[in-house]
């Protein structure tokens, strides 16, 4: 019986289910778009992949204390937009106000959540909408101005050694946040936060402290993912981050981490985006419109959350 319980645990792991989706996905495609098995491809939607994985990553980190992030969008927008307005400034300039972008919304959200105990849900929402506000004052509602400075082209689009340098730099990052998470103190609190605030705090976790660094990270990743896709467009543009909120929770929630908190790991979250990517390939291929994305989007979401708490409750 113990060794059924553990092939039935082995069998539900998110990680070993979104890459069997991802192995399904190909096949299937493969059938409409045979050019989806060469390596070219597989590259061009890891390159795509990175983006939305870096989103997914500051997602995910508030998610692990309970929380949610939904100022992603326009945070995102306006740190892309903001930084390339700077552009003529120098590197320097450009690429630190659009991190000082997500470092604002992020001090603003922790703070919100951490000392004013308000919902996260609604206040990141607010935030969303002001940074709505925010973009559309700078640009006065028409295409902003500016181009991003050459390091973002070069990290957007650029290849070295045949492998897409936003790749590279999404592994860097990846490896970075999962020594944080897995290796270090601080990661171990976010977890104990996560599982109960309560109990962190009575044993001696400065929770606030906590949930005002994910908030940041959460924020300042958002930052970066706006600056890494106005350098893969060269241009930064009205809502460009709209499109990644929906497949960043989509990601996470794919990716086996518990909307309650306490339980997941940036592991499941790569397979996660990684699903997501490609099956948002497969749906293209397919002609599927944007509308019926959001449904299967939404249908999955539903389905990972059913399937991972009845495995929980097993």
């Amino acid at each position: 019986m113990q060794m059924n319980i553990r092939q039935v645990k082995k069998l539900n792991n998110p990680i070993i289910i979104s890459l069997v989706g991802v192995v399904i996905i190909l096949v299937v495609g493969s059938i409409f778009f045979p050019q989806m098995m060469t390596l070219n491809y597989l590259l061009q939607q890891l390159q795509v992949a990175s983006f939305l994985g870096i989103a997914a990553a500051g997602a995910m980190l508030v998610i692990l204390l309970g929380q949610i992030d939904l100022s992603l969008p326009w945070t995102l927008t306006a740190a892309a937009i903001i930084s390339c307005a700077l552009s003529p400034r120098g590197i320097v300039v450009s690429l630190s106000a659009g991190l000082l972008v997500g470092i604002i919304d992020g001090l603003i959200n922790g703070f919100g959540v951490a000392y004013l105990r308000l919902p996260s849900m609604i206040w990141t929402l607010a935030m969303n909408f002001i940074f709505l506000g925010i973009s559309v004052f700078i640009t006065g509602g028409f295409m902003p101005q500016g181009h991003p400075v050459p390091f973002m082209k070069v990290l957007g689009i650029g290849r070295t050694v045949g492998i897409p340098n936003v790749v590279i730099f999404w592994a860097v990052v990846s490896a970075l946040l999962i020594l944080m998470l897995t290796r270090t103190k601080f990661g171990r609190t976010v977890y104990a936060v996560g599982i109960s605030e309560k109990v962190a705090f009575l044993s001696g976790v400065n929770t606030n402290r906590v949930i005002m660094g994910m908030f940041v990270l959460s924020g300042v990743a958002s930052a970066v993912t706006g600056m890494l896709l106005s350098g893969y467009s060269n241009q930064a543009f009205q809502a460009m981050g709209e499109p990644y909120q929906i497949p960043a929770l989509a990601a996470v929630v794919i990716g086996g981490t518990s909307m309650a908190g306490g339980r997941g790991s940036y592991w499941g979250t790569i397979t996660g985006v990684i699903f997501i990517t490609f099956l948002t390939s497969l749906l293209s291929v397919l002609q599927i419109p944007e509308a019926g994305r959001q449904i299967v989007y939404g249908v999955i979401i539903i389905s990972m959350l059913l399937t991972y708490t009845r495995r929980e409750e097993r």
